[in-house]
């Protein structure tokens, strides 16, 4: 699902609402980055490849939009930016040699704010698009899809797609999670019974009655849910799955550079892989910081 507005979520599951218009599917396409800069690059640190201008300023600017958790929001009672994206980006400005500064904008606004200079980056579970890709470069960071997500214990015995024929499965109107769900019945021998739920949650309350057997949500969202409910369980595949980046403006190659290069070093060190873990996100997780989804 394309990422297309904020999403206004009280943290804490009684009060989650997610409109499931939320996450990202990609497609791939845009020429990857030239030559020229990666040999460049060869052998440098992350912070050998800051901008001078940016360099001598000190701070990292990164815009996100609150209100996906566990990806980004406020920490419950404050103003503070919490979750993978912020401290991702605290890290990300370390190994730059940057102070992070983070700012909470609306969701439409990030893209147009890189190219008026407002901000450096733009990290808010953003899909890596095409047609993103006309305005900006991406720093791929994270792959998501929908997982199915099931009663705790997994009574029905859920094992993957497949095993939803002929079951009663809900799914939220209008997301790309329906669309997994219906394709895979246009498979089914024997066609599930799909009934529709204003968003994630609420899907959840017909497993609770016994209506449904289980739900397609967007991976690091049923993680979060089923974290904090205790009642349900996730199965790790995840259906659809693109990647989700690190979004800088074209005219910022070196920049470009040197973040793929400080997302590689965490990587490489491991500090990538235990903040993930530390959100229930590791599923999600890259083996390889690479540039507008070229493999």
């Amino acid at each position: 699902m394309l990422r297309k507005h904020v999403l206004r979520v009280v943290v804490g599951f009684a009060a989650l609402s997610l409109a499931v218009t939320g996450c990202g599917r990609s497609t791939s396409g845009q020429a990857p980055q030239s030559a020229g800069s990666t040999s460049a690059a060869a052998g440098a640190s992350a912070a050998d490849l800051v901008p001078a201008a940016l360099k001598e300023k000190g701070v990292l600017r990164v815009a996100t939009a609150e209100g996906y958790p566990p990806m980004e929001m406020y920490k419950k009672g404050t103003q503070e930016l919490i979750g993978v994206d912020p401290e991702l980006a605290a890290a990300i400005a370390g190994r730059l040699g940057l102070k992070l500064e983070m700012t909470n904008a609306s969701f439409p606004g990030l893209i147009p704010g890189l190219q008026a200079d407002r901000w450096d980056l733009a990290m808010s579970s953003m899909s890596d698009t095409e047609e993103r890709r006309k305005a900006v470069d991406f720093v791929d960071y994270f792959q998501a899809g929908g997982a199915i997500m099931v009663a705790k214990g997994n009574p029905a015995g859920v094992k993957d797609l497949a095993d939803l024929c002929g079951r009663a499965v809900v799914l939220a109107k209008g997301s790309s999670n329906l669309a997994i769900g219906e394709k895979q019945n246009a498979s089914c021998a024997k066609k599930m019974t799909i009934s529709q739920s204003e968003d994630a949650p609420t899907g959840l309350l017909q497993i609770d009655a016994g209506r449904a057997v289980a739900t397609i949500v967007d991976y690091p969202v049923a993680k979060l849910l089923a974290s904090e409910s205790g009642k349900y369980e996730v199965l790790e595949a995840q259906y659809e799955a693109g990647p989700w980046g690190i979004a800088i403006d074209k005219k910022d190659s070196q920049l470009r550079d040197a973040v793929q290069r400080a997302l590689q070093e965490l990587i490489d060190s491991g500090e990538y892989a235990k903040l993930l873990q530390k959100w229930g996100v590791e599923g999600s997780g890259v083996k390889t910081a690479t540039v507008n989804d070229q493999k």
